[in-house]
């Protein structure tokens, strides 16, 4: 499908800008330094082994809750407190618990940094290269328990020269497939949605956000797992393509005029 030419590229992170990896042994790792926390402060009533279980269960949870939040029209993000005091440490002595709501945002940022390995996809460097000499610029528009996470990647890696901005949802407040997500973006950029693309590797998160916010280009990059759906989804991309390689080919073939 030949889509016309955007004024502006949003796209998601995990699955679109970098693929990721689950480390063996995180939980195990964050937990040992919960716990150490835990100790100095002098709340003795937990052993490491029962703080890591709450760790996963607290993760498990929040996936069962990511599901369920992608269908209302306009979901709220779970704050980082709400993460650890009410999915993580619910039933901790109220000590605890109080802790770690009280560091529950790096918390949160440290989880993400054991959590996962983190790998520019093909083709994205090409990519927003092409963008820029085309002058379109390009944002993140992503979900996220710890956007500076992902800022800190970015930085990293240069991936933040090449990107006019980022909008993350523990930062903003709402989380995809609110297209309050999208818009928070196009406001930035002063453009209608529809002059836009938008590209994540979801059905549920991404390709509905896009339908919701009117965006001209609704792309799909496939990922691991964009085909493991929640629920059957009525709304269909634009156009799927397999990583940045298919995105910039995309581009190249667009046609002149608004999108």
């Amino acid at each position: 499908m030949t889509l016309p030419k955007p004024r502006a590229l949003l796209l998601d992170f995990g699955g679109v800008l970098v693929e990721t990896s689950r480390r063996p042994g995180w939980s195990a790792a964050l937990a040992k330094e919960v716990h150490a926390s835990l100790i100095r402060a002098g709340c003795h009533a937990l052993d490491v082994a029962a703080v890591e279980t709450d760790i996963k269960a607290g993760v498990a949870a929040d996936r069962c809750w990511k599901d369920a939040m992608s269908r209302p029209y306009a979901p709220p993000e779970m704050t980082h407190a709400a993460f650890w005091g009410d999915y993580v440490a619910a039933d901790w002595p109220a000590s605890a618990r109080q802790l770690v709501i009280a560091h529950a945002t790096p918390l949160c940022k440290r989880m993400g940094e054991l959590r996962q390995e983190r790998r520019i996809r093909p083709g994205i460097p090409e990519l927003l290269d092409a963008a820029d000499g085309l002058g379109i610029p390009c944002a993140v528009v992503s979900n996220s328990l710890s956007g500076a996470v992902h800022r800190d990647f970015t930085a990293a890696t240069g991936l933040d020269g090449k990107l006019a901005f980022e909008v993350y949802s523990d930062e903003v407040g709402v989380r995809k497939p609110n297209p309050e997500m999208i818009w928070i973006a196009t406001r930035a950029l002063g453009i209608e949605p529809a002059v836009a693309w938008y590209a994540g590797d979801n059905f549920d998160r991404d390709v509905v956000c896009g339908h919701r916010a009117g965006v001209g280009g609704n792309i799909l990059m496939v990922a691991k797992g964009t085909y493991d759906v929640p629920y059957e989804v009525r709304s269909r991309p634009d156009a799927i393509v397999d990583d940045g390689h298919g995105l910039l080919e995309l581009l190249t073939n667009a046609t002149e005029g608004d999108a």
